[in-house]
């Protein structure tokens, strides 16, 4: 069993509801037709239900189980909106907030923040920022927790890895390299990876000199005092991350160098162009920005997505609950 049957399994046990911010998009149309045809999730399409049902019809998917709402037309729309003025606390008027929730990415976070959706996917036609920033206003993050991050879990075959952060962060601070570090490691159990994480970087222990180098020394050092059972070791390169004749030449006794199955990488040019040739040119599956550190998971999806994609980030998305 791979790990979306067994989080397909999980769920049927106790489904969830998951929001899908564009209601008629004949990828998401075809990913809810899957859940809800095995009962994997409930659903909620946010268009108006004349268009999902015309879209539905064109594209021949049964999304019949689904709750259909429309923005525009809500019943309740004047308690969220109280609610959404309250939650910005003056940053936002209530004429703001009524417009902005005409807008299905607010109008879905807040469905999720009202307790009507236990998660929410969107993106598939707007930006990662437009996902974002209403969680990051409505949702906020978990106590203990200052910055959201993001991880990519890649798959190849029965191999399976987790880097971070590769699309949130641009130039993250020590203290949110510690933080996503945490939290990567564990979405990377939730995965079934035993993580073991290296904090990258163009310098092993010392043999390399500059800012980021200490920075992700620096960050090592914290995450290994605030989890001390975790495996993890840094600052490395990715040679003596991966390579075990390289890790233990340059990092002797390391538990992680040449084995390391969770990066964390120093900023988001070395991220996101990381992931994508692990993509590109090792054959790896990428699924992700899975986004970490919220009070509810909210994910984005590519603009370039397939609906198998949208399904099994779906699956991600309530697995994280």
């Amino acid at each position: 069993m791979d790990i979306f049957e067994t989080f397909e399994t999980r769920l049927k046990q106790n489904p969830r509801t998951i929001v899908f911010t564009e209601g008629t998009d004949p990828r998401i149309l075809s990913a809810a037709s899957r859940l809800l045809a095995n009962g994997t999730l409930n659903v909620i399409l946010l268009s108006a239900p004349a268009d999902v049902e015309k879209a539905a019809a064109e594209t021949g998917f049964d999304v019949s189980k689904a709750t259909v709402i429309d923005p525009l037309s809500y019943s309740e729309m004047d308690e969220m909106v109280a609610q959404m003025v309250a939650l910005r606390k003056g940053k936002m008027t209530e004429e703001q907030c009524r417009e902005a929730l005409t807008h299905s990415n607010y109008f879905g976070t807040m469905l999720v923040k009202m307790g009507k959706a236990d998660c929410l996917l969107g993106g598939a036609t707007y930006s990662t920022a437009d996902t974002v920033r209403p969680a990051l206003q409505l949702i906020k993050c978990k106590p203990g927790i200052k910055s959201v991050s993001s991880c990519f879990i890649l798959m190849r075959g029965d191999e399976c890895l987790a880097m971070g952060d590769c699309a949130i962060n641009i130039d993250p601070s020590e203290d949110e390299i510690v933080e996503s570090t945490l939290e990567t490691a564990h979405t990377a159990e939730i995965f079934g990876i035993d993580p073991r994480v290296a904090l990258l970087s163009y310098s092993t222990f010392g043999s390399g000199k500059g800012e980021t180098v200490d920075k992700m020394r620096n960050a090592t050092a914290r995450v290994k005092e605030l989890a001390p059972d975790l495996k993890v070791d840094g600052e490395l390169q990715f040679d003596a991350a991966v390579a075990p004749e390289v890790g233990q030449l340059k990092a002797p006794g390391s538990k992680v160098a040449g084995y390391a199955n969770t990066f964390i990488f120093p900023n988001i040019n070395a991220g996101n162009i990381g992931y994508k040739i692990a993509q590109r040119l090792g054959g790896y599956e990428a699924y992700g920005p899975i986004l970490q550190g919220l009070n509810a998971p909210i994910n984005d999806l590519s603009r370039g997505c397939n609906a198998e994609e949208v399904y099994k980030m779906a699956l991600i998305t309530a697995a994280l609950i």
